[in-house]
């Protein structure tokens, strides 16, 4: 029984019943909690919808809608989803099929089987047609602002809340609208500050990290422990933090720096404004290409905390003492030390992080097709650190290398080794163990810097108003 289209006549009626019975106090007005309830009763239950349906269509903001108001929301929330409808209804014939919801998920960089579609369709199709007629579709909406389609792969986005030392994870994607409303940003400083105290909390396995990769370590077991105790007996208890300061400074300006040259290059890819998603290969050129922008402006900070990690009691007053001795010493291009090692880190990285949480994020999708299509924190956050630090092994070794090239200072006569010649000594005089040297502190600190950039990402959301 499909039904005829409402005339325009008939629609005002059709409204002014729906306002009627919406309007429970008989006041001439709806409010927030009166739309809640009726929509409830017709067993429509998104989560604060309706104070989005009333922000969106509360004209002279007294906090209620009025007839009119009603009537304008409803008339062009609908032409927006007659738009919408028509750019999913690829072959025009006035049905949404279930490829045409595959194609369309597809296209957000959320791939699911024919049966998961089906199941998508299910929940909107009343008459058991397997398709979705323009009346089905608008009933399905017309009271949920949010667009079912988007908030399926929105949950998927690889989050910026998780930070394990390393930013060379590809950024997220945003829709126009986030960017305009300033959400980017206020994620974005979440984030940052997730990033400071995380990092804060697990800076002495960090510098136990660098330790080990540029003096390398005996095998003897235990020497994580050791390693600590030897600095504490160096410095004091505050050594474990040396060249925490400047790892935190630094995560402002790279995160700014790859965002925007992200969407950039976005741009430049998709040729126009209205770049829309990328595909997954796409995403992971832009974001290696994004990361290497950032990598190469901030790159002298990278140094910088090498240096200061290293230091001992009483090398260096400041950072800028720090970056003053460098530049007399060693002149400015010791700065771009270890530059290459780490330019060509990025790009197994950022791959092997995408392509891992891809693949574990379909599995997920391909197992739960019922239900709300979020898939919880552990999820999220277990795909997440799983795939940046599968990410983070594949890129070690240069990492490592780039390291002890940053640390290389230039005492007269030392030899300055370039990358090959790096990696083959360490390979011919502790093997292939030597180039992952550091990899256990690296590891023992994925865990809690990962807890607690989420926990603090999460509270930060709250303080700086950035919706779930």
């Amino acid at each position: 029984h499909k039904r005829p289209d409402s005339s325009n006549q008939e629609k005002p009626r059709l409204w002014a019943e729906l306002f009627e019975q919406l309007d429970l106090n008989k006041n001439g007005l709806i409010d927030v909690n009166e739309l809640r309830i009726g929509l409830a009763a017709r067993g429509l239950s998104w989560s604060s919808v309706e104070e989005q349906i009333v922000r969106a269509g509360d004209v002279n903001h007294d906090g209620q809608l009025d007839f009119e108001e009603f009537t304008e929301y409803l008339r062009s929330h609908e032409k927006r989803l007659k738009l919408m409808f028509r750019s999913l209804d690829r072959n025009n014939d006035g049905q949404l099929d279930v490829g045409e919801i595959q194609q369309s998920l597809h296209n957000l960089g959320v791939d699911v089987t024919l049966e998961q579609a089906a199941k998508i369709l299910q929940s909107m199709d009343k008459d058991h047609s397997m398709t979705i007629d323009w009346f089905e579709w608008r009933d399905h909406f017309l009271f949920n602002p949010l667009h079912n389609m988007e908030e399926i792969a929105q949950y998927w986005k690889h989050s910026v809340m998780l930070d394990i030392g390393e930013l060379l994870t590809v950024p997220d994607e945003f829709s126009e609208k986030e960017k305009q409303s300033g959400f980017v940003w206020r994620q974005l400083m979440a984030g940052a500050v997730a990033g400071s105290v995380s990092r804060t909390g697990t800076a002495p396995l960090d510098r136990l990290k660098v330790f080990l990769q540029v003096h390398g370590q005996s095998s003897d077991k235990g020497n994580v422990w050791r390693g600590l105790h030897a600095m504490v007996k160096e410095g004091g208890l505050t050594a474990l933090w040396r060249g925490n300061g400047i790892n935190v400074l630094k995560i402002a300006p790279e995160t700014a720096i790859k965002f925007l040259a992200y969407e950039q290059i976005k741009c430049l890819m998709r040729g126009s404004k209205e770049a829309g998603t990328l595909k997954v290969q796409e995403r992971f050129v832009a974001g290696s290409l994004a990361g290497a922008t950032a990598q190469t402006v901030i790159y002298p900070m990278e140094v910088l905390k090498t240096r200061l990690t290293l230091r001992k009691t009483g090398q260096y007053s400041s950072v800028a003492d720090c970056a003053k001795q460098i530049l007399q010493k060693e002149g400015i291009l010791a700065f771009y030390k270890g530059y290459l090692p780490n330019m060509l880190g990025i790009v197994p990285y950022a791959g092997i992080d995408l392509a891992v949480y891809e693949t574990l994020k379909n599995a997920w999708l391909q197992r739960h097709t019922e239900g709300s299509p979020h898939p919880g924190v552990l999820v999220l956050v277990g795909c997440g650190t799983v795939s940046s630090t599968c990410g983070q092994l594949a890129s070690y070794p240069l990492a490592l290398i780039r390291t002890r090239m940053q640390a290389q200072a230039s005492v007269k006569g030392a030899p300055q080794l370039s990358m090959l010649t790096l990696f083959r000594s360490i390979v011919a005089q502790e093997g292939v163990v030597g180039l992952y040297r550091g990899i256990a502190p690296n590891f023992l600190k994925v865990i809690p810097a990962v807890s607690i950039s989420y926990v603090v990402y999460e509270h930060m959301r709250k303080v700086l108003g950035v919706g779930t």
